[in-house]
């Protein structure tokens, strides 16, 4: 049975933050942090990475509004690729991101030095941190993904890893590896090389909880350059990938909320619940992020006032500025490309929703 952390335990005095472990200091970390973290689009909107803290068996399938695009996630015997796993390609990710950003030529395939990556996203180095980077790099080869959703350009429909190869390139004598040789799927890869990724802050990796992280990717990909982001609680859940029941979800997101309220721990944003919607708000902290990054394709389109009327007419009695959100936000989801003729794209995607669901 998959298991999710659920345990309150009330609300401690102190910040649920992890101990920032960089305050040790080793006098190559600034080296090591040259590369700010950053994650990919595709897998922030979509919930391939389980929640779970027990192995995680379950085959998941998702689809977007419009029916066309999906994403199929499979484990392997050990288990879905956890949200804790995700870090080894954030690092990953950040390294790329980093040498691109200096002109220099990437790879697809990456060499580190393990404890450098266990620093960097603020795990322990003993023992039991180099056991769980060689199980993440287990899980993360394992886990299988299907899907026709598009980075870089291109589509996707075969079936493949979140990382084709990990390698362990050299042992101590004890056995504890020090350099490691990933090498990142072409899905993954495209997206680097597209630049369909985003800024995270560095406490992301302080988050104790998994949904917490989830949350934060959430609002990260979401909130953008707005101010806030409302999203139900049902529509969180799915986004989310969590198995837990409606009321228990509730109760998670609700004592996170309280925490927040308490201790400001989120990074970047805001978390708040009312009434069956959970709010996010973006603080202060985000504004150098979201600066720094350009807008995107799909975020500069100017659709022209006739194609409105055209999309009235092949979506009746639907608010057609609401389908022009849903419609920006299925691409942006995907990590979508701005299509050619963006008018005949909406109009299309509006006969599509109309013939799905009929009259509101």
């Amino acid at each position: 049975m998959v298991c999710e952390i659920t345990k309150d335990g009330g609300l401690p005095a102190r910040s649920p933050l992890l101990p920032d472990r960089q305050e040790q200091g080793d006098f190559f970390v600034c080296d090591i942090f040259d590369a700010a973290p950053k994650g990919d689009m595709a897998s922030m909107a979509h919930p391939i990475f389980s929640l779970s803290t027990k192995p995680d068996h379950r085959i998941r399938r998702y689809e977007d509004e419009s029916g066309q695009n999906y994403l199929e996630v499979k484990p392997s015997v050990d288990g879905l690729a956890t949200i804790h796993d995700r870090d080894v390609l954030i690092y990953c990710i950040s390294q790329i991101m980093a040498a691109l950003n200096e002109g220099q030529k990437i790879s697809q395939t990456i060499r580190l030095k393990a404890y450098d990556m266990l620093k960097a996203t603020n795990r322990m180095t003993d023992g039991r941190g180099y056991e769980g980077l060689r199980a993440a790099l287990v899980r993360l080869q394992g886990t299988q993904i299907e899907t026709n959703i598009v980075t870089g350009g291109q589509e996707q429909l075969d079936l493949f890893s979140i990382i084709d190869r990990a390698r362990i390139v050299r042992e101590t004598r004890e056995g504890r590896m020090q350099e490691i040789e990933i090498e990142l799927s072409d899905w993954v890869f495209n997206a680097i090389q597209a630049q369909e990724v985003l800024t995270l802050h560095r406490n992301y990796f302080r988050l104790r909880k998994p949904l917490e992280r989830r949350l934060y990717e959430l609002a990260r990909k979401h909130c953008g350059r707005k101010s806030e982001w409302r999203v139900s609680l049902a529509v969180l859940q799915r986004k989310c990938g969590s198995a837990s029941t409606p009321r228990e979800f509730r109760r998670l997101v609700a004592n996170i909320v309280r925490q927040d309220e308490a201790h400001n721990h989120i990074p970047d944003y805001a978390i708040r619940l009312d009434e069956g919607y959970v709010m996010f708000f973006k603080r202060q902290t985000v504004a150098a992020l979201v600066e720094a990054e350009p807008p995107s394709e799909v975020a500069q389109i100017r659709l022209k006032p006739a194609t409105y009327e055209l999309a009235r007419e092949a979506a009746p009695g639907w608010d057609i500025y609401q389908l022009e959100q849903e419609w920006r936000s299925w691409m942006a989801d995907g990590g979508l490309d701005a299509p050619k003729d963006a008018d005949r794209a909406f109009q299309g995607f509006c006969r599509k929703w109309y013939e799905k669901r009929g009259r509101p």
